[in-house]
């Protein structure tokens, strides 16, 4: 019996009785990580990694959470499930099932560089593997991050030559945390309220960040202009940063590789930090499971699961719910 069928309530461990990131609700849902594609509202209880369990609090409210840290093995009706690092965000992690020899890694999102500041990713090996395929193409190659930062450091040296404001667009829970911690040291950094609260509720939890300045109503135009501002996509055609001194806004996304993403062509710069896997890096971690079946979830799956059959690697596309982190919903606030 397979360990995993694909339903439409999401991905189901039958002999187990739990769904791994639902999209409809269940009784139990075992979350790879925060992400607001990845866990939804009204399941009756949660199973995720420790870290994940504050962003989940933050997100969904006083729900029925219990948490594994990583390597921990544990029974559910037969079937035993542990959680392995996945390198996405802060949190995330893979679930790896084993039933009766038989071994399922389902892998949610994952990059397998360090980011130096998620748990790096760790290929297991198994007999089924479940992969994303978000940057599933060829053109999708990743500088170094170091490089990628000298990049970012350098845009904001010439915006303060220039007297603009730098404003940084990325996701309140992964990219934004990155951001910090790479460009400690280099300024006063400003953050948007969903920001400083997912960074409050990690530090309560024992992760170290560097300090940040939450944006209130009240914080002025000329102290944003001395530092960097941090905010979600959501914010990103925003009022207030109109209202800024001379405003320049950069998008830290992988899709910024593509320069004619039409998504953001209302930036002024754009640099290629994902929290996902590039082509080669998909490529690398799929063959370090030495899997004998692979399945190919949101992003360009059908191109890259033919590409996996043609370099002789059995694999399979599958329609699921996941896909681009939906922001809309951030808290909003007005800047003077």
């Amino acid at each position: 019996m397979a360990l995993i069928d694909f339903t439409s309530k999401g991905i189901y461990c039958r002999k187990g009785n739990f769904y791994i990131d639902p999209w409809q609700p269940v009784d139990l849902a075992v979350t790879t990580h925060g992400h607001s594609d990845h866990v939804k509202w009204g399941n009756k209880a949660y199973l995720c990694h420790e870290l994940t369990k504050p962003v989940l609090i933050q997100r969904l409210g006083d729900v029925n959470i219990e948490t594994l840290p990583y390597y921990k093995e544990i029974d559910i009706n037969g079937v035993k499930l542990s959680l392995f690092p996945a390198g996405h965000v802060i949190g995330s992690a893979q679930i790896r099932l084993e039933y009766k020899g038989e071994i399922c890694v389902v892998s949610g999102d994952y990059k397998v560089e360090d980011d130096g500041i998620s748990t790096p990713f760790e290929p297991v090996k198994c007999h089924t593997f479940v992969s994303e395929s978000t940057f599933g193409l060829p053109i999708y190659k990743w500088q170094n991050q170091r490089h990628i930062f000298s990049q970012i450091k350098d845009w904001i040296s010439t915006n303060r030559y220039q007297n603009k404001t730098t404003v940084l667009i990325a996701y309140s829970l992964g990219k934004a945390q990155r951001l910090i911690k790479g460009l400690d040291g280099y300024g006063n950094i400003y953050v948007h309220n969903s920001i400083a609260n997912l960074n409050e509720a990690f530090i309560k939890s024992g992760v170290t960040l560097p300090n940040t300045i939450r944006i209130f109503p009240e914080t002025t135009k000329e102290s944003l202009q001395q530092g960097i501002v941090i905010v979600p996509p959501a914010m990103a055609e925003g009022r207030w940063i109109k209202n800024l001194t001379n405003a320049a806004t950069g998008v830290c996304s992988g899709w910024m590789q593509v320069r004619a993403s039409r998504r953001w062509r209302s930036a002024d710069a754009g640099f290629a930090l994902s929290d996902h896997a590039d082509w080669p890096g998909l490529l690398s971690a799929i063959k370090a499971t030495e899997a004998d079946k692979v399945f190919v979830t949101h992003g360009y799956t059908a191109t890259f699961s033919k590409y996996l059959n043609e370099i002789g690697i059995a694999a399979e596309e599958v329609k699921t719910l996941y896909g681009d982190v939906n922001e809309e919903n951030e808290d909003k606030i007005q800047i003077k």
